[in-house]
Parts: C-alpha cells; structure tokens; sequence
C-alpha cells in the first residue's frame, strides 16, 4: 500500500511538473508559430487555437500573421539625368513562410534590417535609371489642362496677342512611365529577392519625392522667371495699349480741332463778309461822313503808340490839321 500511495505521488509530481514547463501553447489569431527542439525546426502552426509541444526540449517562437509596415529613411539619389531629389518610400509586407523566415532571420528585427537592404537598393536603382520628370509626375495631364485666362475680354484679337506674349514653358516634357510605374518597378525587383527570407513583398509606394537644395533653388529661379516673363508681358502689352488709346485720343483731338477750326473759319468769313456789306452799304449812304469815321477810328488805335510826330503835312493828318477837314 505504502509503494503504491509513492508512486501515485510520483507520478503526480512528475504530471505536476511537466503542467508546470508548458507542454501547452495558445496561437492568436494574427499569429503563426514555429516550434524547435534544440534549434532544430520540428513544425509550425498558423492556426489559432491551443497546441501541443515536449516540455523542456520545445521553444515556441511566435510572429505576426498580418500585413507590417516597412517606413525607410529618405535617400537622396541622382536621376538619369544627375539632378538629386530625395525619396522616401513605404512598403507592406508579411511573413508568408514561418520556418524560413526563421532559418533565415530569425527576429522581425533582424527582418527590418534585411528589407532596408533590398528596398533601398531597389529604389535607388530604379530612380538613378529614370529621368527626374518620372519620378515627379504621374501623368501628361498637366499638358492637356487649359491654363485660366488672367483678364477677361471681349475682344477675341486682343485676347490672343495678349495670350502669344504670355506664352511660357508650360507645356512640359512628355513621360513615358511615371511615378506608378516606379513604384511597381522597384516592387518587381525588390519581390524577387525577399522570398528566401520566407517574406512575401505586397508593394512599394513612393510616398513623397522632394528636390535637393540645390535643385530647388533652380526650380524657384525658373518659376520666377516665367513669373516675371508673364509680368513683363503684361507691361508691354498695357504700354501698347496705352500708346494706341493716347494716339486714337490726338487723333481725335486733332480732328476736332480741325472741324473747330474749320468751322470757325468760316464764321469769321461769315461775319468779315457781313462786315463788308455794312461797311459798303454805310459808305454808300454817305461817303464823306464814312471817311471821317474811319480817319477818326484810325487815330485813336494808331497815335497812341507814337511817342513823336514829325511831320503833319500828310493826307492822313487832313481831319486833323486842315480846316477844311
């Protein structure tokens, strides 16, 4: 009885300490497993629920099932043409392949290291193959959008001379592929490489593309330029409407100034012939009294002016000096 109540407590101790080491797991959901025995793989799991593994000889190493976000540093890179911009990419990614991922990196951590390598590599091949339009736009939109009119008018002609002096180099270089088509490229590259990683590349997504110093200050210089060419265009093209209102306006003025002149002409015609008549008609009613009137006239606009009179023995004094005048 006594042998038989020890080793019941044996076996109880032994059961006890074998609960005691875990023969148990729990996998989440989102989680897969790998289980070693000695750092030897013997399985994995990517099943939710409670598992099996030898106490003491069994470590369970778990890792995430679902999508993970790659974030890279920014990289300054040269363009096909050697301008440098800096690109920051982003990526997702996930473990497609548990015991592999193991054999080969064994910690997410590690994981992160190996995919800064490939990634970064790829991007920077592709950019330093493509021309810098490429990379900044995604499309030849910006050739087919009609640029606003600044002013408007009613006169169609004026319009487009302003429209032809305004004219700068909006219409851009066409591309071939963009920045899409990038990001595609340097996921195709960088997908072939991680799968002995046991990872499995979802994609690769240029999040945002910046000019170098150097390279903005010559995009500002370029934009101030066709700024102050539109400027300027607009000046020229105001001076010349100023010239032409300013010659339409002495054009005007000297054409009415000719009909005031002309018309004022001929009222003074007018009133010189009408004077005329009144002097003739009074002439002829009384000659002698005419002749005095007019000498008298001619005395009193004349005589003031001279500061001497030397002679009197004149015709034109005989009203003056003649008694019979």
């Amino acid at each position: 009885m006594n042998k038989l109540i020890r080793n019941i407590v044996i076996i109880a101790v032994i059961v006890i300490i074998v609960f005691a080491a875990g023969p148990f797991y729990v996998l989440n959901e989102g989680e897969q497993a790998v289980v070693t025995r000695f750092g030897a793989i013997i399985n994995s799991s990517s099943d939710a629920g409670l598992k099996f593994k030898m106490p003491f000889v069994d470590n369970v190493v778990k890792y995430p099932k679902k999508l993970l976000s790659w974030d890279g540093d920014a990289q300054r890179i040269p363009t096909a043409e050697n301008q440098f911009i800096w690109v920051d990419a982003t990526a997702r990614w996930q473990i497609a392949d548990p015991m592999k991922f193991y054999e080969s990196v064994t910690t997410v951590e590690q994981a992160y290291s190996r995919m800064d390598d490939v990634i970064d590599s790829s991007v920077r091949t592709v950019i330093a193959e493509n021309l810098l339009r490429e990379a900044v736009r995604n499309s030849n939109y910006i050739n087919e959008v009609e640029p606003e009119e600044a002013i408007n008018m009613e006169d169609e002609e004026s319009l487009n001379a302003l429209r032809n002096l305004t004219v700068t180099e909006t219409q851009q270089e066409l591309i071939e592929k963009g920045r899409e088509a990038l990001s595609e490229a340097m996921y195709s590259s960088a997908k072939l490489i991680v799968p002995q990683y046991g990872i499995e590349l979802k994609d690769i997504i240029i999040r945002q593309i910046r000019y170098s110093d150097d390279l903005t200050q010559s995009v500002y210089n370029r934009m101030i330029k066709e700024r102050s060419q539109v400027a300027q265009a607009y000046r020229s093209y105001g001076e010349g409407q100023k010239a032409e209102w300013l010659g339409k306006l002495d054009n005007d003025k000297r054409s009415i100034l000719s009909e005031a002149y002309e018309k004022s002409e001929s009222i003074k015609g007018t009133a010189d012939a009408e004077a005329t008549r009144i002097y003739s008609e009074s002439y002829q009613a009384d000659p002698e009294f005419f002749e005095f009137w007019r000498s008298i006239e001619s005395y009193r606009k004349i005589l003031p002016n001279f500061n001497k009179t030397l002679t009197t023995d004149m015709e034109y004094f005989d009203y003056l000096y003649e008694q019979e005048g």
